[in-house]
């Protein structure tokens, strides 16, 4: 098995894709010529072709648009946005048309295409660059969205999105592109779509997040553990449609839920997920709920970058306090 970073793996789970499904093709800026401006499909145009790895004008519109054609005519287009503070421009195709196709037609037709873009904070880019915009794509019907949180689940879950008949979003946060490598076995073994994934078991409180976040989740589950506080540590992965009954599961058995996540606070998927469980898992709930999330800010430029971003501390000082209020 080869050791890779997160970049490494989502090249890897397109390169295996494109050599057994012909009719995969991929299409951005930049992303044949000069393999992406994170290389995260480098050398796939000479290894297929520049009529399967296509460089596009700067046009976000147009990438949508034509993706979705593609989509439509039986080809399965993986369409890249460099960064997803460009990604807005394709919410008109994205909505009207990509995630109603199967709708609109009666299941005559569908629109199996994958539109990845970079996204989060943690990397000291310039403005627009850093959004994280999950709650804007998850709150639309029609929709999956997923988010990896490792070399191994970007890879899994990357076969998995390109292998399903329907339109996949599917934001690969650029932090972890490179921080970190995992053994992965390049066997085109996909994983499940639509489940969460536990990282670790717990019995006093359960932490809940996904994509960049994690790390700091599961840095706060180590001091917590220092304290001897046990923390569950859940990855959602995919954030639309959401597996809720993993999540009440855990919440049942440890009777705290602290929600992380980088994006601004008010609107997102963090609140849905208190919603969720406000409905269906009240009396499973010792304490109140909390959440540690970015700010109702824009994202700042690089110095106080960290300072918008949720911090081991803020993780843990919730927790502290969902167990002094139970």
């Amino acid at each position: 098995m080869a050791e890779l970073n997160l970049v490494e793996a989502v090249n890897r789970a397109l390169a295996w894709e494109m050599q057994h499904d012909p009719a995969v093709v991929l299409l951005g800026e930049d992303i044949g010529v000069n393999g992406g401006v994170f290389r995260a499909t480098v050398g796939l145009q000479q290894r297929f072709g520049a009529a399967r790895v296509i460089d596009t004008a700067l046009a976000e519109t147009a990438i949508a648009g034509a993706a979705i054609g593609m989509a439509a005519m039986g080809l399965k287009p993986v369409a890249e946005i460099q960064f997803s503070g460009f990604i807005y421009p394709t919410l008109d195709h994205v909505i009207n048309h990509a995630s109603r196709l199967r709708h609109r037609t009666r299941g005559r037709l569908t629109c199996p295409m994958v539109l990845r873009s970079p996204c989060g904070a943690g990397i000291h880019a310039p403005e627009h660059h850093s959004e994280s915009p999950e709650a804007l794509f998850a709150h639309v019907p029609g929709l999956r969205v997923v988010m990896p949180s490792s070399p191994s689940r970007a890879y899994g879950l990357l076969l998995a999105a390109l292998r399903d008949p329907d339109p996949v979003i599917f934001l690969e946060p650029t932090r972890l592109y490179r921080l970190f490598k995992q053994e992965i076995a390049d066997d085109g073994a996909a994983l499940p779509l639509d489940v969460c994934f536990t990282l670790r078991a717990g019995s006093d409180v359960t932490l809940v997040s996904w994509g960049a976040m994690l790390q700091e989740t599961q840095a706060a589950a180590d001091a917590l553990a220092a304290e001897g506080i046990s923390a569950e540590v859940i990855d959602v992965a995919t954030l639309k449609p959401l597996d809720m009954a993993t999540i009440l599961d855990s919440v049942a058995r440890t009777g705290r839920c602290v929600i992380v996540h980088e994006a601004a606070r008010s609107g997102g998927l963090g609140a849905e997920i208190a919603a969720n469980l406000a409905e269906r898992g009240i009396y499973s709930l010792q304490a109140p709920l909390q959440r540690v999330t970015g700010y109702d800010i824009v994202v700042p430029l690089a110095r106080l970058e960290y300072q918008y971003l949720p911090s081991v501390e803020r993780i843990v000082a919730a927790v502290r306090k969902s167990l002094e209020a139970g």
